[in-house]
């Protein structure tokens, strides 16, 4: 049986945060380039299948490869790290400023890579823009426009959904990057993993690396989104809703429910000793 206790799970999450924020800088962004593109490829193959069979749920099956590639292959992906490296941290295996450094650095490299393939994707969608009549174009373009302009039609309140959109994304993102370490074999960790990413993308929440792709991709096409729109009212929230759930909802959580307690002293015990 190669089923991985949660104590043990944790433990391992600590000891790969901890080396995630040992890394060179050289190495943080281009492993978080090759994610960021990675998950670029899922999200358009999710979006072919959908257009193809005209259900949602069907491209959220087959969403989670991106993060198999990007998991298995241990490379840098900011949200997954929002709970590694501050559990790493917890467990005084790392400091703030290595765990900071990881951040800005595997952001920056998401940001890169998730551009870069949305722009090889629009000269293959638009046939280096001599083409609009591709189903995945207006697809790319309804999924931007919502996660950015319905936004900001409801103000205050669209502020509120997509920050809670975010928060409840990232739950199950750094969820995901947890099951892949309660398995040492590898089609057991891709089974594992794969549940939590498909619930977050089959409900269609808020994750920054994501949308790093969808929303640059719709205004390479000629959407009317600008960057404003863009980082005020998805990409600022959404990376900040996303590292407050991985940090607390999933790595301060596990972190302390399974962090070693001293033994609890019985009554009576306690009262013989007075």
């Amino acid at each position: 049986m190669d089923y991985v206790k949660p104590k043990e799970v944790v433990s391992s999450i600590a000891e790969a945060g901890a080396n995630k924020a040992r890394l060179p800088v050289s190495h943080i962004l281009i492993k978080a380039i090759l994610s960021g593109a990675f998950l670029g490829y899922a999200t358009t193959l999710a979006f072919t299948a959908s257009a193809q069979t005209g259900m949602d749920i069907v491209g959220a099956v087959i969403f989670p490869v991106g993060f198999v590639l990007i998991l298995l292959l241990n490379l840098e992906l900011v949200t997954g790290s929002f709970a590694m490296l501050p559990i790493a941290k917890m467990r005084k295996k790392t400091t703030v400023p290595l765990m900071l450094r990881n951040f800005s650095w595997a952001f920056l490299g998401n940001l890169i890579g998730s551009i870069f393939y949305a722009a090889l994707f629009v000269i293959y969608i638009t046939k280096f823009g001599n083409s609009t009549d591709h189903v995945l174009i207006q697809k790319i373009i309804a999924v931007a426009e919502g996660k950015t302009l319905e936004y900001k039609y409801y103000g205050a309140d669209g502020m509120v959904v997509v920050f809670v959109k975010a928060l409840l994304c990232n739950w199950m993102v750094t969820m995901g990057a947890v099951m892949a370490f309660t398995s040492k074999a590898t089609i057991g960790k891709i089974a594992a993993m794969w549940l939590p990413v498909f619930i977050f993308f089959g409900q269609g929440f808020e994750h920054a690396v994501v949308n790093m792709f969808v929303i640059p991709a719709a205004m390479m096409i000629g959407t009317d989104i600008s960057f404003l729109d863009w980082w005020l009212w998805n990409q600022i929230p959404v990376t900040i809703g996303n590292f407050i759930s991985g940090f607390i909802f999933t790595g301060w959580a596990l972190h302390y429910v399974t962090k070693e307690k001293p033994p609890v002293q019985s009554t009576n015990t306690t009262k013989k000793a007075s």
